[in-house]
């Protein structure tokens, strides 16, 4: 086993190779994880980081759940596109202790990758990128991969206008 794999996440690794997706994976400092703080220290843009953000029906027993893959570059359509993708009226973001909880990683290492019981909606601009970086599970690992790679993982579609790019005001 490769050192680094040691340091990703034990069940994305076992999706990532399950799948049979090709990927590298980049170690961070734990706090440096968070977006924006990670790519300023290791040199990533906005436009290549992929988040990964968890969705939960409101007003509605039991309550669903969805994950949506992003660009930090933009802002996730949550009251119309994934309300619409999801067949109900309201939606809002998972709050942390439900994201960890439901996913089985840390805020700062969401990824897709893993997810299971719940759809994944990807957004189509994050397949216009030549190459993704997007959470490991963890805190101390990224994974660095071509984003068509993510369309091996069951349960994905991609979207079309799933987020808008953020107004700079």
């Amino acid at each position: 086993m490769d050192g680094k794999e040691t340091d990703l996440d034990t069940h994305v690794l076992q999706v990532l190779k399950a799948h049979g997706l090709v990927f590298e994976i980049f170690l961070c400092d734990p706090g440096l994880a968070d977006t924006a703080a990670f790519c300023e220290r290791y040199g990533f843009s906005l436009e290549q980081s992929a988040n990964t953000i968890l969705v939960a029906s409101r007003k509605i027993e039991p309550i669903r759940y969805t994950a949506c893959v992003v660009l930090a570059t933009t802002r996730l359509d949550v009251n119309k596109k994934v309300c619409e993708l999801m067949g109900i009226k309201r939606a809002s973001f998972a709050d942390g202790d439900t994201t960890v909880k439901l996913t089985n990683m840390m805020i700062g290492g969401v990824t897709a990758v893993g997810i299971t019981d719940m759809p994944i909606y990807i957004d189509s601009a994050v397949l216009e990128q030549p190459e993704v970086v997007m959470g490991g599970g963890n805190r101390s690992s990224k994974l660095i991969l071509n984003p068509h790679e993510l369309t091996k993982l069951p349960g994905v579609q991609v979207v079309e206008a799933l987020a808008q790019v953020k107004s700079v005001a």
